[in-house]
């Protein structure tokens, strides 16, 4: 990336990493210059939390508030009754919409960590849901007014339609629509907020592109698109994920201290990289650490999780999971924050097996796997190496507490309720 830019919030996503492509880099750079520019990311429901993937937009949307901007976060009431196709082998399932206005309300509770939405300063932010103007369209004048501006011929050519098609699997009328819906939204927006930047991953580049067009075609009011890289690991896998399953934001559906693990085990080559995205420590800080060898990246790690868990759950949960750790690899004690599995007597009847306890308790995603788990060694009862993948437990042998580990960064406890 070889241009300067003038203003902050250019100047923090080309420094910290954030910029993947931009549609136009000096017509938005002046206008980000010159005044408040509102920009939006939008969020489908599909899920009740974000997870880890989504972080990076997250945090896009607080360096924009933080750099003087007004960021406005849209929730996808409407387009997830529709499911957006991108880059996916199949159609989504469907969701009802009480389903989807639980996963709205179980979401916004992660935005108010890192982003101000009672500041009466002009760069407060919007929570906004675009059921709110898709809900009560008219089918018949959104095709005359809106469905005129756009080109099958166009819409075909975009990869991430392209890439179905071009594997013969199936795309939706449905689906189809969803990139118009999207397109609406930036229009709605424009005109109800004078919003002028859409941004989110590289992956709704075309998504974004519709966006803007629609909005020149309609208002002639010059807007722009902004987006971030699909974030990967150093080893190629998706962010977001771990054996165990999603990393997800909300507390009650990953505790702070699996958040704090899963930041405490980056890789050696990511630190750097992630501290740059994912906290607010000066760029030279994020670079010093991420440079460090040896068992000194382990503190740069440290330091990692402690900063983006503060963000999230607030400075008493990241010292808290913190400690757990130190107890836990340190002193290879039980700390209280570890993730637990707490059986009832009906569960667990006249004993359980070894095996399915790994599995509940999420330190394997199956039965074959925690038994080759076992086989290689990488199983620990009570920080003992277990060899028998057919050992079962009695209710005796779970009067206390037991901890489960898999390698020497993942542990559980089990016990009895």
């Amino acid at each position: 990336m070889t241009y300067h830019p003038k203003s902050d919030f250019m100047r923090v996503m080309i420094e910290r990493g954030f910029l993947a492509d931009c549609t136009d880099y000096q017509g938005l750079d002046e206008a980000l210059s010159k005044g408040v520019v509102p920009a939006y990311i939008g969020f489908d429901a599909t899920a009740s939390s974000l997870h880890v993937g989504s972080l990076i937009q997250i945090m896009m949307l607080r360096w924009l508030q933080k750099t003087g901007h007004k960021p406005i976060t849209l929730m996808g009431g409407g387009t997830t009754k529709v499911g957006d196709p991108s880059f996916r082998a199949d159609e989504r399932p469907l969701l009802t919409p009480e389903k989807i206005d639980e996963n709205i309300a179980g979401i916004k509770q992660v935005f108010a960590a890192y982003i101000d939405y009672d500041t009466d300063q002009p760069n407060q932010a919007l929570m906004l849901n675009n059921a709110e103007w898709l809900d009560n369209l008219n089918y018949l004048d959104f095709l005359r007014d809106i469905g005129r501006h756009f080109s099958i011929n166009r819409m075909l050519s975009f990869e991430s339609v392209k890439s179905r098609l071009d594997r013969e699997q199936s795309l939706s009328f449905l689906e189809f629509n969803y990139m118009i819906l999207q397109a609406y939204d930036f229009l709605e927006l424009n005109r109800r907020y004078g919003c002028a930047l859409q941004m989110g991953g590289s992956d709704q580049w075309g998504n974004i592109v519709n966006g803007i067009d629609l909005t020149r075609r309609v208002l002639d009011n010059e807007i722009y698109g902004l987006t971030s890289p699909l974030l990967t690991t150093s080893d190629g896998k998706k962010m977001g994920k771990s054996q165990s399953g999603a990393i997800w934001l909300n507390g009650d559906l990953l505790s702070p201290y699996e958040f704090w693990q899963f930041w405490r085990n980056t890789t050696d080559a990511d630190v750097g990289r992630f501290l740059k995205l994912y906290t607010e420590l000066p760029i030279e800080e994020c670079e010093r650490l991420g440079a460090l060898e040896g068992s000194e990246i382990n503190q740069a790690k440290v330091v990692l999780a402690n900063e983006i868990t503060t963000l999230l759950h607030g400075a008493d949960a990241a010292a808290a999971a913190e400690a757990t750790a130190r107890e836990v690899f340190e002193k290879g004690g039980v700390g209280d924050d570890l993730p637990t599995l707490t059986l009832s007597a009906d569960e667990l009847g006249d004993g359980i097996s070894v095996v399915q306890l790994i599995v509940k308790s999420g330190l394997a995603g199956s039965g074959k796997e925690a038994k080759r788990l076992i086989a290689e060694n990488g199983a620990r009862m009570n920080d003992e190496p277990l060899s028998d993948a057919g050992l079962f437990l009695t209710p005796d042998q779970l009067a206390q507490p037991i901890k489960l580990s898999a390698g020497k960064k993942r542990h559980a406890l089990v016990q009895l309720g």
